[in-house]
C-alpha cells in the first residue's frame, strides 16, 4: 500500500501531530498549518520530538530524511498540491467548518479533504463543502502513533474511489481501516463514550475505585485499558464535549455526569494537565 505523496493537516495540537507523525513514517511529505506563528513553532517541535522517540525505537529510520519532510507555518496555500488534507482543530462545529473552508478554496479538484472529527456529523459538514464528493471523516485514535484504527466516516455525497483511496492510505500507515455511516457517534465514539460515562458514574456513586472499575474491565473483558484512564487520555474535556454533541441527538443516555463536568470545571482533564481520574504529574 502506498501512502499519499503530499498530505496537509490543518491544527497541530496533540491530535494534529500526531496524524503528521504517521503520515512521515509512511513517506509522505506532509505540511502543517496552524492559526499563528508561535502555535506553528510548537506544532513543529511536538512533531520533531516523536520523530526522534520513533528513530530511538528503530535505528532503521532516516531523521534527516523525517525532518526534511516536514513543513510547518501558517500558509493556508501551502495545501495547494496536497493529495489529502486533514483537518485537526479542536472538536467544535463552528471551528471545524471555518477550518474546511479555508483548506477546501486551495485545494485542488482531485485531492481529498478529510474532518477529524469523533462525533459531529458528516453530512453536516459537507453541507457547506465546494466538493462534498470528496469530502469525509478520518477519525484517528489519541495516540495516534500507537493506535491501530482509523474509522473512516462515509457522508452521503462521498464518492467510492475518495473511500477506496482512503482505506488504501490508511492500510499504509500500517493501521486499520473501517469503514462506518455517518451517524451520531459513528461507531466508535458511540460505544466507547457510553462505557465511559456509565464507568464516571460508578465512581461518582462509590461502587468502586477508579483503579478497581478499569481493571473490571482490563482483567475481566480484556480490553487493553480502562475506560477511566483512557478518559484521562482522550481527555475530560474532549470526552464531555463528545457526550454533549451525542446527548442533544440521541438523548438523555449519553447525558454527561455530574462528576465530569465537575473535573472539567476545575481544570483537571486527564494527562495533559496532569489530573484526571488519575495523578499525571509524574509524566509531566
Amino acid at each position: 500500500m502506498t501512502a499519499p505523496s503530499v498530505v496537509g493537516v490543518l491544527g497541530g495540537g496533540r491530535m494534529g501531530a500526531g496524524i503528521a507523525h504517521a503520515f512521515l513514517l509512511a513517506g509522505s511529505r506532509v505540511r502543517v498549518v496552524e492559526r499563528d506563528v508561535q502555535s506553528a513553532n510548537a506544532a513543529a517541535q511536538r512533531i520533531l520530538e516523536s520523530i526522534r522517540r520513533s528513530v530511538e525505537r528503530d535505528p532503521a529510520l532516516d531523521e534527516a530524511d523525517l525532518r526534511a519532510r516536514l513543513d510547518t507555518g501558517t500558509d493556508i496555500g501551502a495545501f495547494a498540491d496536497s493529495d489529502l488534507v486533514v483537518e485537526a482543530v479542536p472538536e467544535d462545529r463552528g471551528l471545524k467548518a471555518d477550518a474546511l473552508a479555508r483548506a477546501e478554496e486551495v485545494m485542488h479538484v482531485a485531492s481529498v479533504l478529510a474532518s477529524n472529527t469523533s462525533s459531529i456529523s458528516i453530512d453536516d459538514l459537507a453541507a457547506d463543502r465546494l466538493r462534498p464528493s470528496q469530502f469525509l471523516g478520518l477519525h484517528f485514535f489519541n495516540p495516534v502513533p500507537a493506535s491501530a484504527l482509523v474509522e473512516i466516516v462515509q457522508g452521503e455525497e462521498t464518492n467510492a474511489a475518495a473511500i477506496e483511496n482512503a482505506q488504501r492510505w490508511v492500510e499504509a500507515l500500517g493501521k486499520t481501516p473501517i469503514v462506518v455511516r455517518d451517524s451520531p457517534g459513528f461507531a466508535s465514539s458511540r460505544l466507547g463514550v457510553m462505557l465511559g460515562l456509565e464507568a464516571i458514574r460508578m465512581l461518582e456513586e462509590g461502587v468502586a475505585s477508579a483503579a478497581d472499575i478499569d481493571a473490571a474491565m482490563t482483567l475481566g473483558y480484556r480490553h487493553p485499558m480502562g475506560p477511566l484512564r483512557t478518559t484521562d487520555i482522550v481527555g475530560l474535556d474532549v470526552r464531555l464535549g463528545i457526550a454533549e454533541e451525542l446527548a442533544a441527538q440521541l438523548g438523555d443516555r449519553f447525558t454527561p455526569p455530574a462528576l465530569l463536568r465537575e473535573l472539567v470545571a476545575e481544570g483537571h482533564l486527564g494527562r495533559k494537565s496532569g489530573r484526571g481520574f488519575y495523578d499525571w504529574t509524574a509524566e509531566q
